[in-house]
């Protein structure tokens, strides 16, 4: 199989990834208890930083936006790589390689803080774009 496929399904994936981070990760409503409880002391505790008024709960909020922007710009890269990787000269291997990585490292991040459904879907797209690189054919050399 050739890489762009792979490509885009890694693009798809991490596009699925970055909605429902946000659905669910950033816009979601907190359970009645303990939730309500840890989100209100995070909204009421606000503090100076770098001159302006800040809480826990903004950089929450912040943190988690930067997240989802992050995802669809590499949701948007992967599509676009796989649209170079059609006819490409350029060796993207280690463009890739560090995408690969970082989604190794994300999945590690996201079992040790957080749940198994972002672990599975960050495995996924590791495993696309692994198998993208597989499937990248060697350039050819050219000597003159």
């Amino acid at each position: 199989m050739r890489p762009t496929p792979w490509l885009r399904a890694a693009s798809i994936l991490t596009i699925i990834h970055s909605i429902t981070h946000t659905i669910g990760g950033v816009y979601g409503a907190p359970a009645p208890g303990t939730q309500r409880a840890a989100v209100a002391a995070m909204r009421a505790n606000t503090f100076q930083v770098l001159g302006v008024t800040r809480s826990y709960w903004d950089f929450h909020m912040g943190l988690g936006l930067c997240v989802t922007i992050f995802l669809t710009v590499e949701a948007i890269a992967f599509w676009l790589l796989g649209e170079l990787a059609k006819n490409s000269t350029v060796n993207l291997r280690p463009l890739l390689l560090v995408f690969f990585f970082a989604y190794i490292a994300l999945a590690v991040n996201s079992a040790v803080y957080f749940f198994a459904p972002p672990v599975i879907v960050e495995l996924a797209i590791a495993l696309c774009l692994g198998m993208a690189i597989l499937s990248m054919k060697p350039l050819v050399s050219r000597t003159a």
